[in-house]
C-alpha cells in the first residue's frame, strides 16, 4: 500500500476570511477548510495549509508570499525536482536542486546521488546510489521554467539497482523488432482516497459503510462523489506538466477514482504514469488526504483497484490485425503465471473472479467481457483490427514492468509449436 502520511499538524486560528495557498487552490478548498467568518478554524493537514491564511489585519502571511514569489526577473536558475522510485517498488521519493539555466532535455542535467540506506535500496556501509535523469516534465507546483525529473537509479559502478525496473523495460523497447512495431499503451490508473489517521475511504462514515455500489461510478452529487476536487486538480496539473493524460472519472467504489494516460509509445508510458502518480501524491499531501494504490483497500463486497492496460502494436492496428491480436492473446495465456507474479503486490485479494475481475488462477479472454483476463472491444472485433485490454494489473503495478512484459511476450517471445497448438485449442483461438 502506497500512502503519504507526513506528520500531522493541529492548529487553531482565528480568522475573518481564509484563503488557500497557490499550492492548494480553491479547487479543493472543500477538503482543506471551510470559510467561517469570526469563528475558530481547525485544520489537520500534511502541508502547512494554515500558513496560507490571512491574518486578522488582512495582510497575507509572509510564507504564502514567498511560495508565490517570482524570482525569474533576478535569476536564470531553475529548480529541478529529481523523482525516483524507492525501495518498496511503489513509493516515490524526490529532492530538489538548483540548475544554472532552463533545460529542454534530460541529457542536459547532471547525475545526482542519494542515501540508498534510507530508502531500503543500499546497505549503510555503501549507501550511495546514483540518479540518472530520464524524462522531464513542467513543474505545476513551482511553475515557470522549473521542472520535474523522472530518474532511475544505479550503483556508482553504473549497474542498475534491483528496484530499477525502467532499465530492463528500456532494453526491451530499444529492441529493433519492438521499435518497428511502435507499441502503444493506454493505462487506466485507479486509486483510492482515504481520510487521514483512520485508514477509511473519503466520504465514508468513520467505521461504517455507505450505501451499496451502484450510484457512485461516474456519479454526480454530494452523496455520490467524494474527492472530485482532487481529481480535477490532478487532471489540470498533469496537463500543465505535459503528461499525456486522456481522461478521468469516478470509480465504482465511493472514494475511488481513475485517470487514464495514453496512448503513449514504449517507455514513455511508464515515465508518464510515474510522474502522474507523483503529482497525485503531492496534491493529496497538500489536501490532507491519504492516497492508496492498494488493489483491495476495503475487503468484502467492494470493487478493488486495478491498472487496466490497453495495448496494441502497429500490426494489430493495420488491416487484418485481429489475427495478430489473437496470437498475442495466445502468447499471454502461455505466460500467465509470469505476468501475474509481476502485476502488483496483493493482487490476489482483487483477482477473485468477482467485481469485474477474472480469477488469477485461470486465464481467459472475451469480447466486451470485463470478467476476463483479456478483454477485446466490440469495435476491434467489428473492424478486424485495434487493441486488447489486459485487465489483470493491480493499481500498484510498476508500469515499466507491465508494459515491458507485454511487449516482450507478444513481440519477442515465441512459444513452441506444441504449446501454441494446445493453447489455441483450449482458448478457441484460430491462429
Amino acid at each position: 500500500m502506497a500512502q503519504i502520511l507526513a506528520p500531522s499538524m493541529q492548529c487553531q486560528v482565528k480568522s475573518s476570511k481564509s484563503s488557500l495557498s497557490s499550492l492548494a487552490s480553491s479547487t479543493w478548498s472543500s477538503i482543506l477548510l471551510k470559510e467561517n467568518q469570526k469563528r475558530s478554524l481547525k485544520c489537520a493537514t500534511k502541508f502547512k495549509a494554515c500558513a496560507a491564511l490571512k491574518s486578522d489585519n488582512g495582510t497575507i502571511n509572509r510564507v504564502e508570499q514567498l511560495l508565490n514569489l517570482d524570482y525569474t526577473p533576478y535569476s536564470d536558475r531553475i529548480i529541478a525536482e529529481y523523482i525516483w522510485i524507492g525501495g518498496t517498488g511503489i513509493d516515490v521519493r524526490s529532492k530538489s536542486r538548483t540548475i544554472s539555466r532552463p533545460v529542454e532535455h534530460p541529457s542536459e542535467l547532471p547525475k545526482w546521488n542519494y542515501d540508498g540506506s534510507s530508502t531500503g535500496q543500499a546497505p549503510g556501509e555503501d549507501s550511495e546510489v546514483i540518479l540518472y535523469p530520464q524524462a522531464i516534465f513542467k513543474d505545476p507546483f513551482r511553475g515557470g521554467n522549473n521542472i520535474l525529473v523522472i530518474c532511475d537509479a544505479y550503483t556508482p559502478a553504473g549497474e542498475p539497482i534491483p528496484t530499477n525496473k525502467r532499465h530492463k523495460a528500456a532494453e526491451i523497447f530499444n529492441n529493433q523488432k519492438v521499435v518497428s512495431e511502435v507499441p502503444w499503451f493506454g493505462i487506466e490508473q485507479e486509486y483510492t482516497l482515504l481520510q487521514p489517521n483512520v485508514n477509511w475511504p473519503l466520504g465514508w462514515p468513520v467505521g461504517a459503510y455507505p450505501g451499496p455500489q451502484g450510484p457512485y461510478y461516474c456519479g454526480v452529487g454530494a452523496e455520490k462523489s467524494f474527492g472530485r476536487d482532487i481529481s480535477d486538480a490532478h487532471y489540470k496539473a498533469c496537463l500543465y506538466a505535459g503528461i499525456n493524460i486522456s481522461g478521468t472519472n469516478g470509480e465504482v467504489m465511493p472514494g475511488q477514482w481513475e485517470f487514464q494516460v495514453g496512448p503513449s509509445v514504449g517507455i514513455e508510458a511508464g515515465d508518464h504514469i510515474w510522474c502522474a502518480r507523483y503529482i497525485l501524491e503531492r496534491i493529496t499531501e497538500q489536501a490532507g488526504v491519504v492516497l492508496t494504490l492498494d488493489p483491495k483497500p476495503i475487503q468484502g463486497d467492494w470493487n478493488g483497484a486495478g491498472c487496466h492496460t490497453n495495448y496494441s502494436t502497429k500490426t494489430m492496428r493495420e488491416e487484418g490485425g485481429y489475427e495478430t491480436i489473437k496470437k498475442a492473446i495466445l502468447n499471454l495465456s502461455l505466460r500467465h503465471k509470469e505476468h501475474i507474479s509481476a502485476y502488483g503486490e496483493g493482487n490476489e485479494r482483487r483477482l477473485t473472479g468477482k467485481h469485474e475481475t477474472a480469477s488469477m488462477d485461470q486465464f481467459s479472454w472475451g469480447v466486451a467481457n470485463r470478467g476476463c483476463s483479456i478483454r477485446v472491444g466490440r469495435d476491434t472485433e467489428k473492424a478486424g483490427k485495434g487493441y486488447l485490454e489486459d485487465r489483470r494489473p493491480a493499481s500498484n503495478m510498476d508500469p515499466y514492468v507491465v508494459t515491458g512484459l507485454l511487449a516482450e511476450t507478444t513481440i519477442l517471445w515465441e512459444p513452441t509449436l506444441e504449446a501454441e497448438a494446445l493453447a489455441a485449442q483450449k482458448l478457441s483461438l484460430n491462429v
